[in-house]
């Protein structure tokens, strides 16, 4: 049984290059991963590099009450938003019974942020009962004056949206006619697409209404008439306050020509996608798409609206996409599009295709939000504050050097050696991690990189002891560093598991700034194991066979004598008894 033993404790030693290549080649590699990525320092938190702070106050017209649920219910969502992984330091927290306090750090994307964190996301589908283009583009109007078929684009022909049995939908589309063409009849009806299609079927531009409109629907015809949406203000406001069951205004852009439309009541809720994301069309040249996947009552709803829409002329064969306030898409419908699924497609880029689907997947929220103030966060306090955080660190660094210096002598180079290469690897994944999963680096991220110090001198000072305990025993260089390893690891492993075990729950159960302190301190402390495997035992090994250390040296730190060794145990001879003489 002795012999396996020897034989495997001479395969350990012979081959401690191995590790220490592969730790080499590995910092080689995120090294030059680093430099190529062109993110060569960490992204520092709004604590120490400043950012954006955004305020916002709840308002309560959307029917839902400002209380703590919702509230806590939105600081949810806009945290998902924003915060992605959960460890890009962006704050979201409520402040007051009514605000909720929005801190970016520098680095992201301040005004995608801004366009996501506070948007309600309320996507209605809304039958079009009227709609023109408006501005400049309304000075050249159409040749026809009839419901007849055009050749002129609509903004469906830009951003189109389609389902499973949509035909032509990004083909061109016939324009609305005269400005107060069908709205009359269209509003008598309530809306109603059916009656809208025959009312408008049979009427002229200037054929007058059977009966007089109501107020409400005299009101809404005459904004309609008004309202031009290639001015900024009055599409702000188109549509402002109406509910989901009336009718309402809207304005779409399409190439850059602005549309406004006159749009029936809600016949599909937002509220009933029950999954949307971007993809890209590599079939056709639709390019980037927002599918859309509605749930059980939804695809009955989008199916009978599909269906009675198709019965229609244009452009109320068509249906609006309204996402808060803006008709984002009018596509056109042939047949009813059953099967639950529908895509938004059209000019979309990359960006703007994940931000809807963004928006879309992580729902509406339950209150509607007024942006209050938008503030840029100096890093001032924090830079001072880094710059003392990081000296206390140097301080506390040379003490420990200048203990291992004192104490183990010729051991201490290859402690310092171990902490320089544990230091290199957390600088560089942490630079990595900034662009990979938006990790920014806070004060009490720095905080878990100064206690990772102590964990990992704490590692190798368990293994010289255990070395020193060997050679105390009377044991030599070479077999005591071979012996001393396995109660070393195993004390190394449950005291990394323990810290590591105390990062991760501080990182699940909490959130903002902690988490950046319980994910540094968990990441520091697997770098600690890494190193130690790699690095700190197989160089053990190769100094063992250098004659400064193996000798036993007074400058070694591993002096036999000043350890109080034992001396060796060896079998010697008994002199013979000697025989004395009588005279």
């Amino acid at each position: 049984m002795a012999a396996p033993k020897r034989g495997r404790s001479a395969s350990a030693q012979s081959k401690p290059g191995r590790a220490l290549a592969l730790i080499l080649i590995a910092i080689v590699a995120l090294t030059g991963g680093m430099f190529l990525s062109g993110h060569t320092t960490p992204r520092l938190g709004i604590d120490l590099a400043g950012g954006t702070s955004i305020t916002l106050e709840a308002k309560a017209d959307q029917g839902s009450a400002i209380n703590k649920a919702n509230m806590d219910t939105a600081v949810e969502i806009m945290n998902r938003r924003v915060n992605g992984l959960g460890v890009s330091e962006a704050e979201v927290q409520t402040q007051g019974d009514r605000n909720i306090i929005v801190n970016i750090p520098k680095g992201t994307n301040s005004k995608e942020a801004r366009d996501q964190v506070g948007t309600t996301a309320k996507l209605y589908f809304r039958p079009v009962l009227a709609q023109e283009a408006t501005g400049a583009a309304a000075a050249s109007p159409s040749p026809s004056a009839s419901g007849s078929s055009t050749a002129s684009p609509s903004p469906s022909a830009s951003k189109s949206g389609t389902g499973e049995k949509a035909t032509s939908s990004s083909s061109p589309s016939a324009t609305a006619t005269s400005q107060g063409r069908a709205v009359t009849d269209a509003l008598k009806a309530d809306a109603t697409p059916s009656a809208s299609a025959s009312a408008s079927s049979s009427a002229s531009p200037s054929a007058p209404a059977s009966t007089a409109p109501s107020a409400a629907q005299a009101k809404l015809q005459a904004q309609y008439a008004a309202l031009d949406c290639s001015k900024k203000a009055q599409r702000t406001t188109a549509g402002e306050g109406a509910k989901p069951g009336e009718p309402t205004l809207g304005c779409g852009e399409s190439s850059g020509v602005w549309y406004k439309y006159l749009l029936g009541p809600a016949a599909v809720d937002g509220t009933e996608v029950k999954k949307a994301q971007a993809v890209f069309d590599t079939q056709t040249a639709a390019g980037w798409q927002v599918t859309m996947t509605f749930n059980g009552k939804g695809a009955k709803k989008f199916a009978d609206i599909t269906g009675q829409l198709a019965k229609n002329t244009q452009p109320q064969n068509e249906f609006g996409i309204v996402l808060d306030g803006e008709v984002v898409s009018s596509p056109y419908v042939s047949s009813s599009i059953t099967g639950g699924s529908a895509q938004i497609s059209g000019s979309f880029t990359q960006d703007e295709a994940q931000n809807l689907a963004n928006m879309l997947s992580y729902g509406a929220l339950p209150l509607s939000f007024q942006e209050q103030s938008v503030t840029t966060v100096t890093a001032a306090l924090g830079g001072d504050q880094l710059h003392a955080g990081l000296l206390a660190g140097a301080i506390g660094l040379l003490l420990v050097v200048i203990y291992l210096v004192a104490y183990y002598r010729g051991l201490s180079l290859v402690a310092m050696a171990s902490l320089l290469v544990s230091g290199i690897l957390t600088y560089v994944l942490m630079a990595l991690l900034g662009p990979a999963i938006g990790f920014a680096l806070n004060l009490p991220a720095v905080c878990g990189a100064i206690v990772a110090i102590g964990i990992t001198a704490d590692s190798f000072i368990v293994y010289f002891e255990r070395i020193r305990d060997e050679i105390r025993e009377g044991r030599s260089l070479r077999p005591a560093v071979e012996r001393a390893w396995p109660r070393a690891r195993r004390t190394i492993l449950v005291s990394d598991f323990v810290s590591f075990l105390a990062a991760a729950v501080l990182f699940i159960v909490t959130v903002g700034k902690v988490q950046g302190f319980a994910f540094t301190l968990g990441l520091t402390t697997v770098l600690d194991v890494v190193v130690v495997f790699f690095f700190t035992k197989p160089l053990m090994t190769l100094l063992a066979r250098r004659k400064f250390f193996a000798s036993g040296s007074k400058w070694s730190g591993l002096d036999p004598k000043s350890l109080g060794a034992k001396p060796p145990l060896r079998r010697t001879r008994r002199p013979a008894p000697v025989e004395t003489k009588e005279a």
